[in-house]
Protein backbone atom coordinates (compact mmCIF):
# COMPACT_ATOMS: atom_id res chain seq x y z
CA UNK A 1 0.00 0.00 0.00
CA UNK A 2 1.47 3.33 -1.01
CA UNK A 3 2.26 5.51 1.98
CA UNK A 4 1.48 8.93 0.50
CA UNK A 5 -2.01 7.71 -0.42
CA UNK A 6 -3.14 6.04 2.78
CA UNK A 7 -1.74 8.52 5.30
CA UNK A 8 -3.88 11.58 4.52
CA UNK A 9 -6.88 9.39 3.64
CA UNK A 10 -7.04 7.71 7.06
CA UNK A 11 -6.50 11.05 8.80
CA UNK A 12 -9.24 12.63 6.66
CA UNK A 13 -11.86 10.04 7.56
CA UNK A 14 -11.05 10.27 11.27
CA UNK A 15 -11.44 14.07 11.15
CA UNK A 16 -14.71 13.70 9.24
CA UNK A 17 -16.05 11.48 12.02
CA UNK A 18 -14.83 13.73 14.83
CA UNK A 19 -15.97 17.01 13.26
CA UNK A 20 -19.27 15.39 12.37
CA UNK A 21 -19.86 15.14 16.11
CA UNK A 22 -18.01 18.09 17.62
CA UNK A 23 -18.81 20.92 15.19
CA UNK A 24 -22.54 20.98 15.99
CA UNK A 25 -22.42 19.61 19.54
CA UNK A 26 -23.20 22.98 21.12
CA UNK A 27 -26.44 23.12 19.09
CA UNK A 28 -27.38 19.63 20.28
CA UNK A 29 -26.75 20.58 23.91
CA UNK A 30 -28.82 23.77 23.77
CA UNK A 31 -31.76 22.08 22.01
CA UNK A 32 -33.57 18.75 21.99
CA UNK A 33 -33.82 16.95 25.32
CA UNK A 34 -30.67 18.50 26.81
CA UNK A 35 -31.60 22.21 26.78
CA UNK A 36 -28.49 23.72 28.38
CA UNK A 37 -27.93 27.48 28.57
CA UNK A 38 -25.52 29.00 26.05
CA UNK A 39 -22.72 29.49 28.57
CA UNK A 40 -23.22 26.01 30.09
CA UNK A 41 -23.14 24.39 26.65
CA UNK A 42 -20.02 26.37 25.72
CA UNK A 43 -18.26 25.28 28.93
CA UNK A 44 -19.36 21.67 28.41
CA UNK A 45 -18.00 21.59 24.86
CA UNK A 46 -14.81 23.36 25.96
CA UNK A 47 -14.33 20.86 28.79
CA UNK A 48 -14.91 17.89 26.51
CA UNK A 49 -12.54 19.31 23.91
CA UNK A 50 -10.02 19.91 26.67
CA UNK A 51 -10.11 16.32 27.90
CA UNK A 52 -9.99 15.06 24.31
CA UNK A 53 -6.89 17.11 23.60
CA UNK A 54 -5.16 16.53 26.96
CA UNK A 55 -5.44 12.74 27.16
CA UNK A 56 -2.99 12.19 24.26
CA UNK A 57 -0.21 13.63 26.43
CA UNK A 58 -0.71 10.81 28.94
CA UNK A 59 -1.25 8.03 26.43
CA UNK A 60 1.69 9.13 24.28
CA UNK A 61 4.05 8.64 27.23
CA UNK A 62 2.66 5.13 27.73
CA UNK A 63 2.93 4.39 24.01
CA UNK A 64 6.56 5.48 23.84
CA UNK A 65 7.37 3.66 27.09
CA UNK A 66 5.52 0.35 27.04
CA UNK A 67 3.27 -0.12 24.02
CA UNK A 68 3.90 -0.02 20.31
CA UNK A 69 2.14 2.49 18.09
CA UNK A 70 0.47 0.01 15.76
CA UNK A 71 -1.16 -1.99 18.59
CA UNK A 72 -2.28 1.26 20.20
CA UNK A 73 -3.92 2.36 16.94
CA UNK A 74 -5.86 -0.91 16.77
CA UNK A 75 -7.09 -0.93 20.38
CA UNK A 76 -7.91 2.78 20.62
CA UNK A 77 -9.81 2.72 17.33
CA UNK A 78 -12.20 0.16 18.80
CA UNK A 79 -12.95 2.47 21.75
CA UNK A 80 -13.40 5.35 19.32
CA UNK A 81 -15.96 3.41 17.27
CA UNK A 82 -17.72 2.20 20.42
CA UNK A 83 -18.12 5.81 21.56
CA UNK A 84 -19.56 6.88 18.21
CA UNK A 85 -22.02 3.98 18.23
CA UNK A 86 -22.99 4.82 21.81
CA UNK A 87 -23.61 8.47 20.90
CA UNK A 88 -25.84 7.38 18.01
CA UNK A 89 -27.81 5.13 20.36
CA UNK A 90 -28.21 7.96 22.87
CA UNK A 91 -29.54 10.31 20.18
CA UNK A 92 -32.15 7.71 19.18
CA UNK A 93 -33.19 6.94 22.76
CA UNK A 94 -32.58 10.30 24.48
CA UNK A 95 -36.18 10.63 25.69
CA UNK A 96 -35.73 7.54 27.89
CA UNK A 97 -32.16 8.09 29.08
CA UNK A 98 -30.82 10.34 31.88
CA UNK A 99 -28.88 13.34 30.60
CA UNK A 100 -25.68 12.43 32.47
CA UNK A 101 -25.42 9.18 30.49
CA UNK A 102 -24.69 11.28 27.38
CA UNK A 103 -21.18 11.87 28.70
CA UNK A 104 -20.31 8.15 28.63
CA UNK A 105 -20.08 7.86 24.82
CA UNK A 106 -18.59 11.34 24.54
CA UNK A 107 -15.69 10.48 26.82
CA UNK A 108 -15.28 7.06 25.21
CA UNK A 109 -14.57 9.03 22.04
CA UNK A 110 -12.06 11.12 23.99
CA UNK A 111 -10.25 8.04 25.33
CA UNK A 112 -10.21 6.36 21.94
CA UNK A 113 -8.90 9.45 20.19
CA UNK A 114 -6.19 9.95 22.82
CA UNK A 115 -4.41 6.83 21.63
CA UNK A 116 -5.48 6.91 18.00
CA UNK A 117 -4.45 10.38 16.82
CA UNK A 118 -0.88 10.81 18.17
CA UNK A 119 -0.01 7.18 17.45
CA UNK A 120 -1.35 7.38 13.89
CA UNK A 121 0.58 10.56 13.10
CA UNK A 122 3.82 9.36 14.72
CA UNK A 123 3.40 5.97 12.98
CA UNK A 124 3.07 7.77 9.65
CA UNK A 125 6.20 9.83 10.37
CA UNK A 126 8.03 6.59 11.27
CA UNK A 127 7.20 5.23 7.82
CA UNK A 128 8.65 8.37 6.27
CA UNK A 129 11.91 8.11 8.22
CA UNK A 130 12.37 4.48 7.24
CA UNK A 131 11.68 5.28 3.61
CA UNK A 132 14.18 8.11 3.75
CA UNK A 133 16.85 5.78 5.17
CA UNK A 134 16.47 3.66 2.06
CA UNK A 135 16.63 6.50 -0.48
CA UNK A 136 18.67 9.41 0.86
CA UNK A 137 20.75 10.43 3.84
CA UNK A 138 20.92 14.10 3.01
CA UNK A 139 19.83 16.28 5.93
CA UNK A 140 18.31 18.99 3.72
CA UNK A 141 16.19 16.50 1.79
CA UNK A 142 15.06 14.88 5.04
CA UNK A 143 14.05 18.27 6.46
CA UNK A 144 12.06 19.16 3.33
CA UNK A 145 10.29 15.79 3.24
CA UNK A 146 9.40 15.91 6.92
CA UNK A 147 8.08 19.46 6.63
CA UNK A 148 6.05 18.41 3.58
CA UNK A 149 4.72 15.37 5.45
CA UNK A 150 3.26 17.50 8.25
CA UNK A 151 1.75 19.96 5.76
CA UNK A 152 0.05 17.29 3.67
CA UNK A 153 -1.04 15.39 6.75
CA UNK A 154 -2.75 18.55 7.91
CA UNK A 155 -4.18 18.98 4.41
CA UNK A 156 -5.83 15.56 4.77
CA UNK A 157 -7.08 16.47 8.24
CA UNK A 158 -8.62 19.67 6.89
CA UNK A 159 -10.25 17.90 3.95
CA UNK A 160 -11.99 15.53 6.35
CA UNK A 161 -12.95 18.40 8.65
CA UNK A 162 -14.44 20.26 5.70
CA UNK A 163 -16.64 17.34 4.77
CA UNK A 164 -17.70 16.78 8.39
CA UNK A 165 -18.52 20.45 9.03
CA UNK A 166 -20.33 21.08 5.76
CA UNK A 167 -22.48 17.94 5.54
CA UNK A 168 -23.13 16.63 9.04
CA UNK A 169 -24.48 19.87 10.50
CA UNK A 170 -27.06 20.01 7.69
CA UNK A 171 -28.01 16.34 8.20
CA UNK A 172 -28.31 16.82 11.97
CA UNK A 173 -30.39 20.00 11.75
CA UNK A 174 -32.72 18.76 9.00
CA UNK A 175 -32.75 14.94 9.02
CA UNK A 176 -32.22 14.12 12.68
CA UNK A 177 -29.43 13.59 15.18
CA UNK A 178 -29.57 9.80 15.01
CA UNK A 179 -28.67 9.78 11.32
CA UNK A 180 -26.25 12.67 11.84
CA UNK A 181 -24.24 10.68 14.41
CA UNK A 182 -24.52 7.27 12.72
CA UNK A 183 -22.79 8.39 9.51
CA UNK A 184 -19.54 9.36 11.33
CA UNK A 185 -19.64 6.01 13.18
CA UNK A 186 -19.88 4.04 9.93
CA UNK A 187 -17.18 6.18 8.29
CA UNK A 188 -14.79 5.60 11.19
CA UNK A 189 -15.37 1.84 11.06
CA UNK A 190 -14.60 1.81 7.32
CA UNK A 191 -11.45 3.88 7.90
CA UNK A 192 -10.12 1.47 10.53
CA UNK A 193 -10.86 -1.54 8.32
CA UNK A 194 -9.01 0.14 5.45
CA UNK A 195 -6.01 0.86 7.67
CA UNK A 196 -5.89 -2.72 8.98
CA UNK A 197 -5.98 -4.10 5.43
CA UNK A 198 -2.49 -2.72 4.83
CA UNK A 199 -0.92 -4.22 7.95
CA UNK A 200 1.52 -6.43 6.04
CA UNK A 201 2.97 -3.45 4.17
CA UNK A 202 3.87 -1.34 7.20
CA UNK A 203 7.29 -1.01 8.78
CA UNK A 204 7.25 -1.13 12.56
CA UNK A 205 9.50 0.40 15.18
CA UNK A 206 9.65 -1.66 18.34
CA UNK A 207 9.83 -0.05 21.77
CA UNK A 208 13.46 0.05 22.87
CA UNK A 209 13.48 -1.44 26.34
CA UNK A 210 16.57 0.42 27.46
CA UNK A 211 15.30 3.75 26.22
CA UNK A 212 11.79 3.91 27.63
CA UNK A 213 11.37 7.53 28.70
CA UNK A 214 8.92 6.78 31.51
CA UNK A 215 11.22 4.10 32.96
CA UNK A 216 14.17 6.44 32.84
CA UNK A 217 12.29 9.24 34.55
CA UNK A 218 10.99 6.89 37.27
CA UNK A 219 14.45 5.38 37.76
CA UNK A 220 15.98 8.82 38.03
CA UNK A 221 13.47 9.83 40.70
CA UNK A 222 14.08 6.54 42.51
CA UNK A 223 17.86 7.04 42.42
CA UNK A 224 17.51 10.57 43.79
CA UNK A 225 15.31 9.31 46.61
CA UNK A 226 17.76 6.52 47.45
CA UNK A 227 20.66 8.97 47.62
CA UNK A 228 18.60 11.24 49.86
CA UNK A 229 17.75 8.36 52.18
CA UNK A 230 21.36 7.14 52.16
CA UNK A 231 22.55 10.52 53.33
CA UNK A 232 20.15 10.39 56.29
CA UNK A 233 20.61 6.76 57.40
CA UNK A 234 22.91 6.34 60.41
CA UNK A 235 23.73 3.17 62.35
CA UNK A 236 23.31 3.53 66.16
CA UNK A 237 26.53 3.39 68.15
CA UNK A 238 24.95 1.43 71.01
CA UNK A 239 25.77 -2.26 70.80
CA UNK A 240 22.40 -3.27 72.18
CA UNK A 241 20.58 -1.63 69.29
CA UNK A 242 20.40 -2.88 65.77
CA UNK A 243 18.92 -1.82 62.45
CA UNK A 244 17.26 -4.16 59.99
CA UNK A 245 17.47 -3.06 56.37
CA UNK A 246 14.64 -4.33 54.18
CA UNK A 247 16.07 -5.04 50.73
CA UNK A 248 12.84 -6.55 49.33
CA UNK A 249 14.74 -9.48 47.84
CA UNK A 250 17.30 -7.29 46.05
CA UNK A 251 21.05 -7.25 46.60
CA UNK A 252 23.02 -4.10 47.31
CA UNK A 253 25.37 -5.04 44.44
CA UNK A 254 23.73 -5.56 41.06
CA UNK A 255 24.79 -6.12 37.49
CA UNK A 256 24.12 -3.35 35.01
CA UNK A 257 23.17 -3.91 31.37
CA UNK A 258 26.84 -4.45 30.48
CA UNK A 259 27.47 -6.99 33.25
CA UNK A 260 29.42 -4.57 35.46
CA UNK A 261 29.00 -4.58 39.22
CA UNK A 262 27.41 -1.52 40.70
CA UNK A 263 25.70 -0.33 43.84
CA UNK A 264 21.94 -0.09 44.25
CA UNK A 265 22.47 3.37 45.72
CA UNK A 266 24.11 4.53 42.48
CA UNK A 267 21.35 3.14 40.22
CA UNK A 268 23.76 1.03 38.17
CA UNK A 269 23.90 3.10 35.00
CA UNK A 270 25.05 6.73 34.90
CA UNK A 271 22.71 7.32 31.99
CA UNK A 272 19.80 7.01 34.40
CA UNK A 273 20.95 10.29 35.91
CA UNK A 274 21.85 12.02 32.70
CA UNK A 275 19.26 10.95 30.13
CA UNK A 276 16.07 11.60 32.16
CA UNK A 277 17.51 14.90 33.31
CA UNK A 278 18.13 15.74 29.66
CA UNK A 279 14.57 14.77 28.75
CA UNK A 280 13.22 16.89 31.58
CA UNK A 281 15.32 19.83 30.39
CA UNK A 282 13.96 19.43 26.84
CA UNK A 283 10.36 19.54 28.08
CA UNK A 284 11.04 22.42 30.48
CA UNK A 285 12.68 24.50 27.77
CA UNK A 286 9.58 23.99 25.60
CA UNK A 287 7.26 25.08 28.42
CA UNK A 288 7.42 28.87 27.78
CA UNK A 289 6.44 28.44 24.11
CA UNK A 290 3.78 25.91 25.14
CA UNK A 291 2.27 28.38 27.63
CA UNK A 292 2.26 31.29 25.19
CA UNK A 293 0.31 29.22 22.65
CA UNK A 294 -2.60 28.71 25.06
CA UNK A 295 -4.39 31.91 24.04
CA UNK A 296 -4.25 30.80 20.42
CA UNK A 297 -5.87 27.54 21.56
CA UNK A 298 -8.60 29.48 23.42
CA UNK A 299 -9.42 31.38 20.22
CA UNK A 300 -9.23 28.10 18.29
CA UNK A 301 -12.29 26.81 20.23
CA UNK A 302 -14.59 29.74 19.41
CA UNK A 303 -15.97 28.56 16.03
CA UNK A 304 -17.58 25.54 17.71
CA UNK A 305 -19.07 27.62 20.55
CA UNK A 306 -19.76 31.37 20.44
CA UNK A 307 -19.30 31.81 16.70
CA UNK A 308 -22.05 29.20 16.22
CA UNK A 309 -24.25 31.00 18.78
CA UNK A 310 -23.73 34.22 16.83
CA UNK A 311 -24.95 32.54 13.68
CA UNK A 312 -28.23 31.45 15.28
CA UNK A 313 -29.14 35.12 15.84
CA UNK A 314 -28.41 36.25 12.27
CA UNK A 315 -30.23 36.07 8.94
CA UNK A 316 -29.55 32.53 7.73
CA UNK A 317 -31.57 32.34 4.52
CA UNK A 318 -30.09 32.67 1.04
CA UNK A 319 -31.93 35.49 -0.72
CA UNK A 320 -35.69 34.90 -0.51
CA UNK A 321 -35.43 31.12 -0.42
CA UNK A 322 -36.68 29.04 2.49
CA UNK A 323 -33.35 27.22 2.80
CA UNK A 324 -31.68 27.98 6.13
CA UNK A 325 -27.93 27.65 6.55
CA UNK A 326 -26.96 25.71 9.72
CA UNK A 327 -24.66 28.02 11.73
CA UNK A 328 -22.18 25.18 12.30
CA UNK A 329 -21.77 24.82 8.54
CA UNK A 330 -19.78 28.05 8.45
CA UNK A 331 -16.98 26.19 10.23
CA UNK A 332 -16.33 24.58 6.86
CA UNK A 333 -15.05 27.95 5.62
CA UNK A 334 -12.06 27.46 7.93
CA UNK A 335 -11.15 24.20 6.29
CA UNK A 336 -11.88 25.53 2.80
CA UNK A 337 -9.41 28.35 3.35
CA UNK A 338 -6.85 25.85 4.66
CA UNK A 339 -7.34 23.44 1.77
CA UNK A 340 -6.99 26.28 -0.77
CA UNK A 341 -4.02 27.93 0.93
CA UNK A 342 -1.99 24.83 1.79
CA UNK A 343 -0.92 23.96 -1.78
CA UNK A 344 -0.33 27.67 -2.48
CA UNK A 345 1.82 27.90 0.65
CA UNK A 346 3.84 24.83 -0.30
CA UNK A 347 4.30 25.65 -3.99
CA UNK A 348 4.51 29.46 -4.05
CA UNK A 349 4.98 31.11 -0.65
CA UNK A 350 7.76 28.81 0.55
CA UNK A 351 9.87 28.99 -2.67
CA UNK A 352 9.58 32.80 -2.70
CA UNK A 353 10.48 33.09 0.98
CA UNK A 354 13.48 30.80 0.41
CA UNK A 355 14.78 33.28 -2.15
CA UNK A 356 14.26 36.19 0.24
CA UNK A 357 15.50 34.68 3.52
CA UNK A 358 17.89 31.97 2.36
CA UNK A 359 16.29 29.59 4.87
CA UNK A 360 15.77 25.98 3.79
CA UNK A 361 12.15 26.13 5.03
CA UNK A 362 11.59 29.64 3.67
CA UNK A 363 10.69 30.92 7.11
CA UNK A 364 11.65 29.35 10.41
CA UNK A 365 9.17 27.23 12.35
CA UNK A 366 8.82 29.85 15.09
CA UNK A 367 8.28 32.62 12.53
CA UNK A 368 5.53 30.51 10.98
CA UNK A 369 3.86 30.04 14.37
CA UNK A 370 4.13 33.77 15.14
CA UNK A 371 2.48 34.79 11.86
CA UNK A 372 -0.48 32.54 12.68
CA UNK A 373 -0.77 34.02 16.17
CA UNK A 374 -0.89 37.52 14.69
CA UNK A 375 -3.63 36.49 12.25
CA UNK A 376 -5.71 35.02 15.10
CA UNK A 377 -5.56 38.40 16.88
CA UNK A 378 -6.80 40.08 13.70
CA UNK A 379 -9.62 37.51 13.53
CA UNK A 380 -10.71 38.47 17.05
CA UNK A 381 -10.76 42.16 16.16
CA UNK A 382 -12.90 41.47 13.08
CA UNK A 383 -15.22 39.22 15.12
CA UNK A 384 -15.68 41.98 17.72
CA UNK A 385 -16.57 44.56 15.06
CA UNK A 386 -19.07 42.25 13.33
CA UNK A 387 -20.69 41.30 16.65
CA UNK A 388 -20.96 44.98 17.62
CA UNK A 389 -22.89 45.69 14.41
CA UNK A 390 -25.08 42.61 14.85
CA UNK A 391 -25.96 43.62 18.41
CA UNK A 392 -26.82 47.19 17.36
CA UNK A 393 -29.19 45.98 14.65
CA UNK A 394 -30.84 43.37 16.88
CA UNK A 395 -31.70 46.01 19.49
CA UNK A 396 -33.24 48.40 16.95
CA UNK A 397 -36.93 48.88 16.36
CA UNK A 398 -36.87 47.01 13.04
CA UNK A 399 -34.69 44.20 14.34
CA UNK A 400 -36.40 41.44 12.36
CA UNK A 401 -36.08 43.27 9.03
CA UNK A 402 -32.51 44.49 9.63
CA UNK A 403 -30.91 41.27 10.82
CA UNK A 404 -27.28 41.02 9.77
CA UNK A 405 -26.58 38.24 7.28
CA UNK A 406 -24.73 35.21 8.61
CA UNK A 407 -22.22 35.63 5.78
CA UNK A 408 -20.70 38.57 7.67
CA UNK A 409 -19.12 35.94 9.91
CA UNK A 410 -17.05 34.57 7.01
CA UNK A 411 -14.06 36.96 7.41
CA UNK A 412 -13.37 35.87 10.99
CA UNK A 413 -13.68 32.20 10.03
CA UNK A 414 -11.36 32.61 7.03
CA UNK A 415 -8.75 34.52 9.06
CA UNK A 416 -8.71 31.70 11.60
CA UNK A 417 -8.31 29.20 8.77
CA UNK A 418 -5.31 31.07 7.39
CA UNK A 419 -3.82 31.33 10.89
CA UNK A 420 -4.16 27.55 11.22
CA UNK A 421 -2.00 26.98 8.14
CA UNK A 422 0.81 28.85 9.83
CA UNK A 423 0.48 28.08 13.54
CA UNK A 424 -0.99 24.57 13.76
CA UNK A 425 1.32 23.01 11.18
CA UNK A 426 4.25 24.89 12.71
CA UNK A 427 3.34 23.58 16.17
CA UNK A 428 3.27 19.98 14.91
CA UNK A 429 6.71 20.29 13.36
CA UNK A 430 8.17 22.24 16.31
CA UNK A 431 7.11 19.85 19.07
CA UNK A 432 7.87 16.73 17.02
CA UNK A 433 11.36 17.97 16.15
CA UNK A 434 12.36 19.33 19.56
CA UNK A 435 12.14 16.04 21.49
CA UNK A 436 14.47 13.00 21.35
CA UNK A 437 13.69 10.26 18.84
CA UNK A 438 12.34 7.91 21.52
CA UNK A 439 9.78 10.52 22.60
CA UNK A 440 8.29 11.52 19.25
CA UNK A 441 4.78 10.42 20.28
CA UNK A 442 5.23 12.58 23.39
CA UNK A 443 6.10 15.46 21.06
CA UNK A 444 2.78 15.02 19.24
CA UNK A 445 1.08 14.77 22.64
CA UNK A 446 2.64 18.08 23.72
CA UNK A 447 1.25 19.74 20.59
CA UNK A 448 -2.24 18.32 21.19
CA UNK A 449 -2.13 19.21 24.89
CA UNK A 450 -1.89 22.91 23.99
CA UNK A 451 -5.45 22.70 22.69
CA UNK A 452 -6.54 20.58 25.64
CA UNK A 453 -5.33 23.02 28.25
CA UNK A 454 -6.48 25.88 26.04
CA UNK A 455 -10.02 24.48 26.18
CA UNK A 456 -9.88 24.37 29.98
CA UNK A 457 -8.49 27.91 30.07
CA UNK A 458 -11.33 29.00 27.80
CA UNK A 459 -13.88 27.40 30.14
CA UNK A 460 -12.31 29.11 33.16
CA UNK A 461 -12.32 32.46 31.38
CA UNK A 462 -16.02 32.05 30.54
CA UNK A 463 -16.81 31.24 34.18
CA UNK A 464 -14.75 34.16 35.47
CA UNK A 465 -16.18 36.66 32.99
CA UNK A 466 -19.72 35.43 33.65
CA UNK A 467 -19.23 35.79 37.41
CA UNK A 468 -17.92 39.34 37.05
CA UNK A 469 -20.28 40.68 34.38
CA UNK A 470 -23.53 38.97 35.43
CA UNK A 471 -23.45 40.21 39.01
CA UNK A 472 -26.43 42.03 40.44
CA UNK A 473 -29.16 42.67 37.89
CA UNK A 474 -26.82 42.62 34.89
CA UNK A 475 -27.37 40.05 32.16
CA UNK A 476 -23.64 39.63 31.56
CA UNK A 477 -21.68 39.17 28.37
CA UNK A 478 -23.06 35.66 27.74
CA UNK A 479 -26.80 36.21 28.03
CA UNK A 480 -28.94 33.49 26.42
CA UNK A 481 -30.86 36.32 24.75
CA UNK A 482 -28.48 37.26 21.93
CA UNK A 483 -30.06 40.73 21.79
CA UNK A 484 -28.68 41.40 25.27
CA UNK A 485 -25.39 39.49 24.99
CA UNK A 486 -22.09 41.40 24.91
CA UNK A 487 -19.92 38.90 23.05
CA UNK A 488 -17.98 41.72 21.40
CA UNK A 489 -16.51 42.64 24.80
CA UNK A 490 -15.31 39.07 25.24
CA UNK A 491 -13.74 39.10 21.77
CA UNK A 492 -11.86 42.33 22.52
CA UNK A 493 -10.69 40.82 25.81
CA UNK A 494 -9.33 37.74 24.00
CA UNK A 495 -7.65 39.95 21.39
CA UNK A 496 -5.85 41.83 24.18
CA UNK A 497 -4.73 38.64 25.93
CA UNK A 498 -3.55 37.11 22.65
CA UNK A 499 -1.62 40.29 21.81
CA UNK A 500 0.25 40.06 25.10
CA UNK A 501 1.07 36.40 24.40
CA UNK A 502 2.31 37.33 20.92
CA UNK A 503 4.67 40.02 22.23
CA UNK A 504 6.15 37.62 24.78
CA UNK A 505 6.40 34.91 22.11
CA UNK A 506 8.42 37.18 19.81
CA UNK A 507 10.75 38.04 22.68
CA UNK A 508 11.30 34.43 23.81
CA UNK A 509 11.72 33.09 20.27
CA UNK A 510 15.17 34.67 20.16
CA UNK A 511 16.34 32.13 22.73
CA UNK A 512 15.29 29.06 20.71
CA UNK A 513 17.13 27.42 17.88
CA UNK A 514 15.02 26.15 15.01
CA UNK A 515 16.80 22.81 14.68
CA UNK A 516 15.04 19.49 14.89
CA UNK A 517 15.64 15.78 14.56
CA UNK A 518 17.11 15.36 18.03
CA UNK A 519 18.29 11.80 18.46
Amino acid sequence: MDGPLYRPMVASIERFAYKGVSSNLVTYLTGGCVRMSSSAAAKTVAGWNGVTSMLPLLTSVLVDSYWDRYSTIKSSSLLYILGLVGLTSWALLDAWLPIYSLFIPLYLISIGQSGYNPSLQAFGADQLELEEDQTSCKQEEETKKKSSFFQWWYFGVCAGSLLGNSTMSYVQDNLGWGLGFSIPAVAMAISVAFFMSGSHFYLHKEVKVRKRPLDRIVNNAKASMLRLLASKISVPSQTDEFVELELQGKSLITDDFNGNKSSTWDSADPSIDKEPAGIARVILRLLPIWLLLLMFAVIFQLPATFFTNQGTAMKRSIGRSAILIPPAMLQSSITISIVLLMPLYDRLIIPLSRLITGENRGITILQRIGIGMLLSILAMAVAALVETKRAELSRGEAAAEEQLSIFWLLPQYILLGVSDVFTVVGMQEFFYGQVPEGMRTVGIGLYLSVFGVGSFVGGLLISAVEAVTAGGEGLGWFSDDMREARLYNYYWFLAGMASLSFVLFVFLSKFYRDGSCMK
